[in-house]
Parts: C-alpha cells; structure tokens; sequence
C-alpha cells in the first residue's frame, strides 16, 4: 500500500498561504480545513492552511510524514439518502509546532499573504494565566501567543489598516471571540503596550465569534486497515464525520468577502448576533449529548446511536428537548420544533459510532453550560424544576461517583474530580454530599444549591438510582 506524500499523489496543489490555524484536532480538519479544500475546489478560493499545534505534544510530526494530508470519510443522510463521500485535503501547505520550530511559526504569522487566524483550542485554551509572560518563546497560552504575535506584526507593518487580521474562534464558549480579544487587550495594558497598537488592534484586526456544528467521531480505529485498502493509501491520519455541517460566523462584510465559504454552496450562516441562533444550538444538540451521556451508559450502551435504539432512553430526550428546552428557547414554535427534530434525528445516524465515553470528557463544565440555563430559566417561568433535566445532573453524579454501577472512570479537571471523590466517600447522607458537590462553586463556576429545591430533586433521583437501577428511576420519570 502507497504511502500519503507528495510523491504518491500526482499534481497536488500548491496554495498562498492565507489562513494560520491554531489546532491540529479531528474537528478542525474536518470541518474548517474541508470546508476550505471545498471552496478551492469549488469557486477557486485558492487558500492554503498552515496548521500550529497549540500545546507542546501533539499531531505535528504524523502530519508531516504525510506532507500535512490526509483524507476526510463523511457518512450520513443527505436529501434523505444514505450517502458517504470521502475527499482528499491539500489545502494544508504545512504544519509547525512552536515550542520546536519558533522562528518559521514566526515567519508564517507575519506573512504578508497572512490574512485570517482560526482557532479550536478546547474550551481552556481561551483562558487567562497568571503571570503570563508574552515575550517567551512561545507564550503558553493561546491568548498570550495572539497578543506576542499581532504585536510584532503591528511593527513589523508599521500599523499599516491592511495588514490586520481576520480572527476567527471554534471554541464551543458563549462569545469565544470576544473573550479572546479581551484577554488580549488585557494583557496588551499589563506589557505597556503602546496605545497605537490597541489602536490599530480595535480597528484593523477583526474578532469573530461562532458557532460550530458537525459530529466528528474522529480515526476510525475499529475499520482503519478496510479503509486504507479502500483509498489506496496509507493514510494514518483518516478523519470520520457525519454528513451533516453547520458554522454560523457572528462578522461584517469584510470577514464575510475574505471567508466566502457560503459561496462554495456549504452550510455557512452569517449573523450580526449570535445570541438566540447559539442557544438553540447549544441547548438542543449539546444540551442533549451532554445529558444522554450519564443516562445513556448507565443503561450499558456505548454510542449515541445504540442509546437512541433504546425507546426508554430516546424517549427520555425527546421529552425533554420537547417539554422542558423549547419552551425556553426564544422563537417561533414551529421552527424551534422542526430544527429539534432534525438535530435529534442525527442521533440515529447508522453510519457514525459516536462513542458515548468519548463525549463524557469534562462532563461537569459541559453540563452546567449546556443544561443548567434551562433549569433556572424554567424556575423563573414556572416556579418548577425541570424533571429531566434535573434527572440528568443525577445521573451525571452517579456516573462520577467512585464504585459506580459500571466501573466508569471520569476524564475531568482532576482538582475537581479530587473534590467531589471526597465527598462520595464521607459517612454524610446522600442529601448532604449532593448539597456538597452542588454547592461547591470551585465545580461548576457557581452555587448550583441557592436553586430552591434542587439539592433535594438531585438527591431524590440519586437515591433511586442507587437504590434501584436506572431504567427503573427513567421509567418512573417518564410516567
């Protein structure tokens, strides 16, 4: 079998490179990077990636032993067929790892070809750090490498308007761009900087926040050797994802001319305000993952799609998308119902093994920013706790409790993960550790607790997990 380099693919295309990427994950090259191979193919965009690995280990040296290619499998429905289609990405002209190859990693961001910067660096990559010092080699945080290199762009070009940047943020946080360009500002006044470079950051540097939607189950361990067969090639590097594919961009017009993905004929929205497109999406798909992930594996399933064959379970989300999420959602009815359906229906996707541990990772921060907005939100509207979505954060307690009822072992922030082990193994009642855990704001970033009653709620359905099973206690919260 061929090996994947520039050797074995006759004529490969050689791009400007136009876009710097911070992260070399299975998402990012399966949805921005396809989405930029598209629209070279489709209406010539003629755009190429340098890819940045964030971290200090990561996937740099595998792409480059494959000259950065590699092969994106989608599978899915698509104007209600079984569809599967498989695309090659060249678009990636090279990769670089900061922490070895600084210099070139410098090179590339202050090309003048240089025009937009995307970022997925997971939830904690756009985040603040003590201290940081904006003149190492590189920063250590995402933030502070942006900071370090718009500042010496901004020398370099003399605060000339046209050599700003176009940032663009994937990382699944409310308003991930704007908190990056304040994190930036931040820490512009505490390196005095000078004021012609704030200056010129607020009015020649764009900051887009947005939204990302496409399931990416990632390599495709369990049938990889079939697929390489399949493709000819060697490739190590193969990306799994459904069909499906949504990124709604909060820009003006000049991000919009710069990044015409629309154009290529893709599932790009643009918006002047993300607000209520993001709490739908959020609530409904993210909210639904996050709370099928403790219900779904307790019951012994391993993918979205086999918790979703259990009735009891795919019921259990249905009701609580319909009753309990919706009607907290701003927006017309209708529409709210039919964008549910056709999210939920993506669960039965039979192509896609979405593995439910997968998902699990950082459950505690998912859960709270996915699923507790529609717990105070019905307590402010009804005076009531929602059921089942109170049901979930249950589970979700059970599923990290040591000794669970499947040997599961939590992936988490292990200062939190220390915190709440602890309380599981005091002599206290399980009213009195659920109130424990829930009121612990070092957890969830809040007092989960000063909800009336939901300590109580949670704990009730703990108990009856515990005590029975947790088919038992779904049964009895779907009567």
């Amino acid at each position: 079998m061929k090996a994947l380099n520039n050797e074995t693919v006759q004529a490969r295309k050689t791009y400007p490179v136009k876009i710097l990427q911070f992260g070399e994950g299975n998402f990012l090259r399966a949805f921005v990077d396809w989405m930029i191979q598209q629209a070279n193919n489709k209406i010539d965009y003629n755009a190429g990636v340098v890819i940045v690995q964030p971290l200090a280990n990561g996937l740099v040296e595998m792409l480059k032993k494959q000259d950065c290619m590699y092969h994106v499998s989608l599978q899915g429905i698509k104007d209600g067929k079984p569809v599967e289609e498989t695309e090659l990405i060249e678009c990636v002209m090279d990769a670089v790892n900061p922490y070895a190859e600084y210099a070139k990693y410098e090179e590339y961001f202050l090309s003048e070809d240089l025009e937009i910067v995307i970022s997925n660096t997971t939830e904690a990559g756009i985040s603040r750090i003590d201290d940081e010092d904006i003149n190492a080699l590189p920063p250590k945080s995402y933030p502070g490498k942006m900071t370090a290199l718009l500042y010496k762009r901004y020398k370099k070009y003399a605060g000339a308007a046209d050599k700003g940047l176009s940032v663009i943020c994937c990382e699944l946080i409310d308003k991930n761009a704007d908190i990056l360009k304040e994190i930036v500002l931040e820490l512009a006044e505490q390196n005095n900087l000078e004021a012609d470079f704030i200056n010129w950051l607020n009015s020649a540097c764009t900051f887009s926040s947005t939204l990302v939607d496409r399931i990416v189950p990632g390599f495709p361990k369990d049938n990889i050797k079939e697929i390489q067969a399949e493709l000819g090639y060697e490739d190590n590097l193969v990306v799994v994802g459904e069909y499906f594919h949504l990124w709604a961009i909060e820009a003006g017009e000049n991000v919009r001319s710069k990044f015409p993905m629309d154009s290529a004929g893709l599932n790009v929205v643009w918006l002047d305000d993300m607000k209520a497109f993001r709490d739908k999406k959020v609530r409904v798909l993210n909210g639904s993952h996050t709370a099928l992930v403790p219900v779904g594996l307790l019951c012994g399933h391993e993918t979205v799609k086999e918790a979703f064959d259990d009735e009891t379970v795919s019921t259990y989300i249905k009701s609580m998308v319909a009753e309990e999420v919706l009607p907290n959602i701003e927006g017309d009815k209708e529409k709210l119902v039919a964008f549910a359906d056709e999210i939920l229906e993506r669960f039965f996707n039979p192509y896609i093994r979405h593995f439910l541990k997968d998902i699990s990772l950082n459950s505690l921060s998912k859960w709270v920013t996915r699923d507790f907005p529609t717990v105070k939100d019905t307590v402010a509207s009804t005076g009531k706790l929602p059921k089942k979505v109170t049901f979930s954060l249950a589970a979700l307690l059970v599923l990290y409790k040591p000794g669970n009822p499947i040997g599961f072992e939590a992936k988490d922030t292990p200062e939190l993960l220390e915190i709440i082990n602890s309380v599981w193994a005091s002599d206290s009642s399980v009213e009195e550790k659920v109130q424990s855990i829930l009121s612990n704001d070092k957890i969830w970033g809040i007092n989960l607790d000063e909800v009336p009653g939901f300590s109580a709620a949670v704990a009730g359905y703990v108990n009856n997990i515990l005590d029975n099973s947790i088919q038992s206690a779904l049964a009895e919260i779907l009567k």
